[in-house]
Order: C-alpha cells, then structure tokens, then sequence
C-alpha cells in the first residue's frame, strides 16, 4: 500500500514537471538540452545570479538598516534604491558611493537627499556583487553585470 503511494506521488510529480513546465517529455528534455541532467541545470547560475545571492549577503549585512528591505530608504535621510533614476543614470557615480561612500546633495526620482553614506570597507568584489543585486531587486532590472573590472577601475 505504501509502495502504491511512492508510486503515484512520483508519477504526479513527473507529471507536474513535464507538463506544467511546458515539457514535452523527459526524452525532448534530455536532448534539448544536450544530455545535461535537470539537476545539474538547475544547480548551474549565471555568473551574475550567482552575484546578485552573493550580493544580497551584502546588502543584510551594510546597506539594509538605512535604504530598508524593500529598498524605499527612509524620507529624506537616506535615498530610495529601489525604481532610482539616479542609480540608473550614474553607475559609475554609483559604483563610486559604494565602494568610498557619498557626500553632498544628489537628486533621486525628483526628491534632494543630502546625507552622508560612510565607507563601508567592502572589497571590489563585494562592491560588484552588491551592486548587482541593488540593480536587479525590487523594482529594478538592469541584466548588464556590474563587472569585477568595472569596480576596480573607479578611483576615488
């Protein structure tokens, strides 16, 4: 009786993959993508998914307490990233508040913020990858990868 119910609860589930995924069959699966398993596919990320979890670990870690979760920041102390124009029009100038913090007046989405943003001491490597989670969370979705060598050629 068990072993019926092992069988048909595997059978729905193979069902539900092949058929609620838009699968033709576990063989057109096999070849369409040249023999990989679903496994490994599943398991293997694009380099910047892979910087945007790596990112996130950042951005709990430094940025959360002032731009919040849901990245609105807070009035007019600390700037919106989530939906940010300024973000979007300046990266290098973005890139550069990350990686050696901010002072002075910006404008973002309309609304002055003129507060100051601390070093936070990150690595370039950390500065990429929170970058690319910041660009590609909320409302926001810029799929060109904030590159390694892109962080490490802005000076201060």
């Amino acid at each position: 009786m068990v072993t019926i119910k092992y069988i048909l609860g595997y059978t729905a589930l193979l069902f539900y993959t092949f058929y609620f995924l838009n699968l033709k069959s576990p063989d057109d699966f096999y070849k369409e993508n040249n023999g990989l398993s679903v496994a490994k596919i599943v398991q293997e990320k694009t380099a910047l998914e892979k910087s945007i979890v790596k990112g996130k670990e950042v951005y709990m870690d430094f940025c959360i307490q002032c731009h919040m979760a849901n990245g609105k920041g807070e009035e007019k102390n600390f700037p919106p990233l989530d939906g940010s124009n300024w973000l979007s029009k300046n990266v290098n100038q973005s890139i550069h508040a990350v990686k050696f913090g901010q002072t002075g007046e910006i404008i973002v989405n309309g609304e002055k913020f003129n507060n100051t943003m601390t070093p936070m001491g990150l690595s370039n490597q950390e500065v990429a990858d929170v970058m690319n989670y910041i660009r590609n969370s909320w409302s926001n979705k810029h799929h060109k990868m904030i590159s390694l060598k892109q962080v490490e050629a802005i000076k201060q």
